[in-house]
């Protein structure tokens, strides 16, 4: 049914983690690149740092939770249609990515 991306990303820029709007501006990227048809966009700023965004996408959904004082963020891209390993590598680019873990869960098959 679909195609789960656990993601554990380490950027070198972690300002970018707490800028909401260029976090907005790289899902929107990620969805294009990824081929995925965006539904809606929510995202929050924390105080002093941090941001959530979550993606509503036709095919399922995007979200990101960011600790900027740790350069790290988790992102889940879950989809039944679209180029998701695409929309990562939009994102892990954009968010200046260093390293990044995956797991991969094929879902609906258990």
């Amino acid at each position: 049914m679909g195609k789960h991306l656990i993601v554990e990303l380490w950027s070198r820029s972690p300002e970018l983690l707490n800028d909401v709007e260029h976090i907005r501006e790289s899902m929107l990227a990620a969805a294009e690149g990824g081929e995925l048809t965006v539904l809606n966009i929510a995202m929050h700023a924390f105080a002093p740092h941090g941001v959530t965004g979550v993606m509503l996408l036709a095919e399922s959904h995007l979200s990101i939770h960011t600790w900027p004082e740790y350069g790290y963020a988790a992102v889940d891209v879950f989809t039944c249609g679209g180029l998701p390993y695409k929309a990562l590598e939009i994102l892990s680019e954009r968010l200046d990515a260093e390293r990044t873990q995956i797991v991969e869960l094929d879902r609906g098959v258990l």
